[in-house]
């Protein structure tokens, strides 16, 4: 340090400029390598169709306090307790030989390491696959995603106990929904309310359509699946408990309410926010649980007659190189590439679930409304799900990522992306025997 003091300033200037330009230049440098583009292929697939039997369960998912809440960037508060309670939330369904789980957990995303640390488990119970999904809830616990990018911007350091709690819940609630098995009929239905949504970022905008799934025991109400896109952001987001958020609140209203136990599954939510203006705070997010949940209680519903088709094919697909020409400045370009690509999934699973009649697309990231459409209308199914057994980012549409707009803001790879998972989900869909 003396030996700094007696250099001129001045004469430092070269060596300064020469270190910066060495570290641009190392950032810059293609560390990324060849990502390589292959068609997708079926990992996993199971078919049958017969009576239905099926058992549900709600397990309470324990964070190991104190952590950090998810959701957002940097600062993010530190919770020790959790109000209301998170939840990890299953339905196993049965159809002849064939045994198929589906868990929803409250938080913001999941990850391929924790998705197949519940699969290994549930197969030791009988399950020929399961689906993993995320509320979104943005109040949730983080730590559970290892992920550099993810850690920076939405779920804080990486924890294994956070890992841990999660897989434990999920597994835990397969496992009590599995005991529970009892033949079950089906309804399905649907209801609207456009003026609970709109779209934050231009695109097609989101109609305010519930799908409602009823499975029904000889006592009543086994399980309830709603399918609904809105971001769960209304959670204040300095608060210091860990928090379920509308999906939450609105799965405990609907138990109560005698529907057996409620899955809220997020549908194409990239675009989606919450359009309610009652209330302010904590009440807002209640008031708003409580309108959803009278709107589930007005879907008409239809009784699915005879036997009950179920299937699910899971389908992988590489994904393209990831692409930060909208995230960062232009200068930095490489080096945000290189960033993503440390973090980024190779590959990714899109999945096609068939019920009696639904035939939902399941997709690992936040598509948008638009993204959704151009998923139907290649395979023919009834709905999309999001947040769905991994993550990938945000799916806008190939145009407007090239033109800058919507949710390509966001996104994490090129104009590719979509098309690769429509590509996987075609090759899902039909393996699953989606009935267009």
């Amino acid at each position: 340090m003396a030996f700094l003091r007696r250099v001129p300033w001045r004469s430092l200037i070269p060596l300064m400029l020469l270190t910066v330009g060495a570290a641009y230049s190392l950032a810059s440098w293609n560390w990324c390598g060849v990502w390589a583009e292959r068609a997708p292929v079926v990992v996993s697939q199971v078919r049958d169709e017969g009576p239905l039997r099926a058992g549900a369960a709600k397990v309470a998912l324990v964070p190991p306090f104190p952590v950090v809440v998810a959701g957002y960037s940097p600062p993010r508060p530190e919770a020790s307790q959790a109000d209301p309670p998170l939840h990890a939330r299953a339905v196993v369904l049965e159809v002849g030989g064939t045994r198929v789980g589906l868990v929803s957990l409250e938080l913001l995303s999941v990850t391929q390491e924790l998705v197949a640390r519940v699969r290994a488990r549930a197969a030791t119970a009988g399950l020929k696959d399961v689906l993993v999904v995320a509320t979104h809830t943005h109040s949730s616990l983080g730590g559970y995603d290892s992920r550099l990018v993810a850690q920076l911007v939405g779920t804080g350091r990486y924890r294994q106990e956070s890992v841990d709690a999660i897989a434990a819940a999920a597994v835990e609630s397969l496992a009590q929904a599995t005991a529970a098995l009892t033949d079950v009929t089906l309804e399905v239905g649907q209801a609207r309310e456009p003026g609970f949504v709109y779209s934050r970022s231009g695109g097609a905008a989101p109609d305010g359509t519930l799908t409602r799934a009823v499975l029904r025991g000889q006592a009543g109400p086994v399980a309830e699946l709603l399918v609904f896109a809105a971001h769960p952001t209304m959670v204040p987001r300095q608060r210091a408990y860990v928090d379920p958020d509308y999906p939450g609140r609105l799965s405990s209203l609907r138990e109560a309410d005698g529907s057996g136990v409620t899955l809220l599954l997020q549908g194409t939510v990239g675009n989606a926010s919450v359009s309610f203006s009652k209330g302010q705070g904590l009440e807002r997010v209640s008031a708003f649980a409580q309108a959803l949940a009278a709107l589930a209680g007005k879907a008409p519903l239809a009784p699915v007659e005879g036997p009950v088709r179920l299937s699910l094919a899971r389908v992988e697909a590489a994904m393209p190189r990831p692409d930060a020409s909208r995230l960062v400045p232009s200068l930095t370009r490489a080096a945000g590439d290189n960033l993503l690509c440390g973090s980024a999934q190779r590959v990714a699973e899109v999945g096609a679930l068939a019920l009696g009649p639904l035939e939902w697309v399941a997709v690992p990231g936040e598509p948008t409304v638009g993204a959704g459409a151009e998923l139907l209308r290649r395979t023919g199914a009834t709905g999309v799900l999001g947040l769905a057994d991994g993550y990938v980012g945000y799916v806008e549409t190939a145009e407007l990522v090239k033109d800058r707009r919507g949710e390509s803001m966001r996104q994490y790879f090129g104009p590719a992306l979509l098309e690769r998972l429509v590509v996987a989900a075609e090759l899902a869909a039909g393996t699953a025997g989606f009935t267009r």
